[in-house]
């Protein structure tokens, strides 16, 4: 890769990165009736492990950044909710594509969170966006009570929320220098901690093809989680954050093919084409304006 450019490179790491994203999805769904928790645990102590690993391979202290304590603890608790309403979403609605659509609603509420506790100005254009992603996701959602995916659905809508806050939490911590490789050790580490004890009193006894699922989630999950990190290191978000989102055309190629020939129906297409439109609009937003600090 060393004859490509920085944002190339970054574009085919976005884009591993969502095709590990959309393998989690996947595989989540193919381990059947396992309880949430321990998919959860799973896929956190896989990634425990490569984090580990990455720190000891870079001789870096397994130790935070000065006053950022309470900050780590903010956004793994975020996180792990974040990944339950993801996993319950992904495992109990019909097609794996909704579930993932709902999760990337979180860039629209880093924004709102951002403004919110870092005092990042949201511009109308902004605002206009996230509001059209908002009405995407209830395309997408289709709030009625004759809708039986109506609580995965919401399921998956607060995780993508409490994704957004954590990612809020990322960001400023990042602002105040702190290793993104720890950042992702202290997250698996904290999730292994929290959902340990359900297992040691509820453990369900998995065939040996369901464990080797959920050990493909934790792996496809660190990959994914290490595949945007180094994306974000060769070139900047308003340079690429937009690929990202082929993770739901990954996800439904899928989700056809693999689970049972999964097709969603028009409205959510409805909601994906909206809220994806929404994230174009933000990418080519981003890009202008930065132009014009540069002019």
């Amino acid at each position: 890769m060393n004859r490509l450019s920085d944002k190339t490179k970054g574009i085919i790491c976005i884009l591993l990165s969502a095709l590990c994203f959309s393998g989690m999805s996947s595989f989540i769904n193919l381990s059947g009736d396992v309880p949430v928790v321990q998919k959860v645990f799973f896929r956190n102590l896989v990634a425990l492990f490569f984090a580990s690993f990455m720190l000891l391979k870079n001789r870096e202290p397994f130790r935070h950044t000065k006053g950022t304590l309470p900050f780590h603890f903010l956004r793994a608790s975020a996180g792990l909710l974040g990944v339950f309403g993801n996993f319950y979403a992904t495992t109990h609605m019909a097609h794996t594509a909704d579930a993932a659509m709902l999760n990337k609603l979180s860039p629209f509420f880093t924004l709102i969170f951002s403004a919110i506790f870092l005092r990042e100005k949201v511009k109308p254009k902004q605002a206009l966006a996230i509001i059209g992603a908002l009405v995407g996701a209830m395309f997408v959602i289709k709030p009625s009570f004759n809708n039986v995916e109506l609580i995965p659905s919401l399921a998956g809508f607060v995780g993508g929320l409490c994704a957004g806050a954590a990612y809020t939490c990322v960001r400023h911590m990042g602002n105040k220098g702190e290793n993104g490789r720890f950042t992702v050790f202290f997250f698996s580490a904290f999730s292994v901690a929290v959902t340990a004890p359900y297992l040691i009193f509820n453990y369900y006894e998995m065939t040996a093809k369901q464990l080797v699922y959920l050990l493909l989630v934790g792996l496809c999950a660190a990959g994914g989680q290490f595949g945007i990190t180094a994306a974000y290191t060769y070139a900047p978000s308003r340079e690429i954050s937009v690929y990202d989102y082929s993770n739901i055309i990954f996800t439904a190629i899928e989700g056809y093919f693999f689970l049972g020939h999964q097709v969603p129906d028009l409205w959510s297409f409805v909601g994906y084409f909206i809220i994806i439109l929404m994230a174009i609009w933000m990418f080519v937003y981003n890009r202008k304006e930065y132009s014009l600090k540069i002019d």
